[in-house]
């Protein structure tokens, strides 16, 4: 990381550290009500609501916004589309809140849209992938401008950054050419996997198979059995439910001789490890942030999720304590709560945020490149230690086989 560029953050930090917030908040004020639709079952939801609450606590101590206070209006979107639908209809409609910060999966957040359009309410989304969710916004910019996604990058964009893991490193390091794809049959991994495979073959990779399977198998065996007789050299998933703990021991139990990595959401969980036994020994997984100083937020957020929850934080954790803080700074600029003018503030937003730069494109969409929001790949090894591979420049550790794989 060049030093004019941590200079020029650092004081990017100050000067947004002393624009941030106006005066303590008064007691008779009435509170800027967040809404936090999530699956709060999940850890993916669980940390959302305790990174929001750390950026709540942080914000209000240096007195509030505009006045007053923040403060978290909790509704359980679980997974399912109609559960998700009564959740943004509860927090718009009966409890009035200010902005909507949440999400996870994409199927839930795509039949939420009208309604949050409706409610003509602001979303910051920090859990789903798929490109439909933001592409809402250039197709009917007066019905939807009020969907962002500030986390994670949409399916479209992880999927050409897979590629250069599996061009970079797959191929270039390990000379890993013959691969297989499997994934599960959601709209974001349906999004995503088309993409990678043409990528993949661009890259000079031999796919030997590309396949999704239902979200509710509890049986890998046959597909296991498939990609072993295929010749591939490692299996790249695309995984974001509850099949990611059964894939993982299954593919242990049966000693399948191929590593797999990729993106799979479940296994970002700090407790991914130790919850299944230490089975995921070898996976290589996909995330958006480490304890590394990829800005100058990024350990001190860590250290303090840490300390406050004992546990390490996943990516929607990261997504929801930024967007707090986004929210929080676009009032200030635009001296408002008023959805209209905090919309037009949110799109010129460039944030410091703890895994990147987070700028907004016509989409509302997050943007990559350099010293933006990217993923990582690190992997599972011994003791639950993570080690990250990939991207080159920020290793931390040399890559290992499946203990039954002779090098």
């Amino acid at each position: 990381m060049q030093k004019s560029t941590i200079s020029g953050w650092l004081t990017a930090l100050a000067v947004a550290g002393l624009a941030s917030f106006g005066p303590a908040f008064s007691q008779s004020s009435k509170p800027i009500l967040i809404g936090v639709p999530t699956a709060m079952q999940l850890q993916v939801g669980r940390d959302t609501q305790d990174a929001m609450q750390m950026a709540v606590d942080e914000i209000n101590g240096q007195g509030g916004v505009l006045g007053r206070k923040l403060q978290l209006v909790m509704a359980d979107e679980t997974e399912a589309p109609e559960t998700g639908i009564n959740a943004i209809k509860k927090l718009t409609a009966d409890d009035h809140v200010d902005v909507l910060i949440g999400g996870y999966t994409s199927g839930v957040t795509l039949a939420q849209l009208p309604h949050i359009s409706v409610a003509k309410t602001i979303y910051l989304e920090i859990g789903a992938a798929s490109p439909a969710v933001t592409a809402k916004v250039k197709q009917d910019y007066e019905n939807y401008k009020y969907i962002f996604r500030s986390m994670p990058l949409n399916s479209t964009l992880q999927a050409r950054q897979l590629v250069s893991f599996i061009s970079g490193m797959l191929i270039g390091e390990l000379g890993y050419k013959r691969i297989a794809i499997v994934g599960e049959n959601a709209k974001w991994v349906q999004d995503l996997v088309p993409v990678l495979k043409q990528g993949a073959v661009q890259a000079g990779a031999d796919v030997r198979l590309a396949e999704f399977f239902d979200t509710s198998t509890s049986d890998f065996s046959p597909l296991l059995s498939k990609v072993r007789d295929s010749g591939a050299q490692f299996i790249l998933v695309v995984l974001s439910h509850a099949s990611s703990d059964i894939f993982a021991k299954q593919w242990y139990d049966a000693r399948i001789p191929i590593p797999y990595g990729g993106i799979d959401v479940k296994a970002m969980d700090n407790d991914f490890y130790d919850r299944i036994g230490g089975k995921a020994i070898s996976e290589v997984a996909a995330n958006f942030a480490v304890r590394a100083p990829l800005t100058p937020r990024t350990v001190p957020f860590w250290d303090g999720f840490v300390a406050r929850y004992k546990r390490a934080p996943v990516y929607t954790a990261i997504g929801a304590y930024d967007a707090v803080h986004i929210y929080a700074e676009a009032l200030v600029r635009a001296n408002s709560t008023a959805a209209e003018a905090v919309i037009k503030e949110l799109e010129k937003t460039k944030y410091v945020g703890v895994p990147g730069i987070v700028e907004f494109d016509e989409n509302h969409d997050v943007m990559t490149g350099p010293g933006h929001l990217n993923l990582l790949f690190a992997q599972w090894q011994d003791k639950g230690e993570r080690v990250v591979l990939w991207p080159k420049e920020l290793r931390t550790g040399k890559m290992i086989l499946p203990p039954w794989v002779t090098p």
